[in-house]
């Protein structure tokens, strides 16, 4: 399905849960699509707790660009996007993410869009070899609970516990979590449930 937004169409495919009780909306990395293992992993273990999941491709990769250029328009597009999503699933609690430059996004766009969570993965703290260059305002910048889920050997770096509700850090994972995805769909079920009992 096409996602009209003021910077090019975006594309989503959802997969619906029976009876859901939340929408999770998830996004790729700057050079990556909605197919990534983890992402794939997330939306099977959410989709097995009865959650409604949709995997967005933003404007920037269907015009088959591999860097997301402007952040503004890049966020423009994505509140967008989001505000269509959930005028097609009204009254469902949202909770947003993504993977790398797609977790920025989500960080950065909870607030506006008032999600109820954010699921970082792989979130790109700093550039590699460039740890004075870092990214954790953007976890803050959330205003909600953020569930990070990092790779111990991922030259992006791991943002600090202080800065996340919950982080979780895999060993032997680099930057795209691929080794044990499953893992990673466990972790964010997990995460999810306890939030709904909380």
């Amino acid at each position: 399905m096409e996602l009209v937004t003021p910077h090019g169409p975006g594309a989503v495919e959802v997969d619906e849960a029976a009876d859901p009780w939340l929408l999770l909306v998830l996004t790729h990395g700057s050079a990556g699509g909605v197919d990534a293992p983890d992402l794939l992993a997330v939306r099977d273990a959410v989709l097995a707790i009865g959650g409604t999941v949709a995997r967005v491709t933003q404007p920037f990769r269907l015009r088959g660009a591999r860097a997301p250029g402007s952040a503004v328009r890049q966020d423009e597009s994505w509140i967008t996007m989001i505000e269509e999503l959930r005028a097609r699933h009204p009254g469902l609690p949202l909770v947003q993410g993504g993977r790398s430059n797609g977790a920025r996004v989500a960080c950065r766009t909870a607030r506006a869009v008032e999600a109820d969570a954010v699921v970082a993965l792989a979130f790109p703290l700093h550039p590699p070899g460039k740890p004075e260059r870092s990214r954790a305002d953007e976890l803050r910048q959330a205003g909600t609970d953020v569930l990070v889920i990092n790779g111990d050997r991922d030259p992006f770096g791991v943002p600090s516990a202080s800065d996340t509700a919950r982080l979780v850090v895999l060993p032997g994972e680099g930057h795209d979590l691929k080794k044990d995805p499953a893992r990673v769909g466990e972790e964010v079920a997990r995460w999810l449930l306890a939030r709904r009992a909380s």
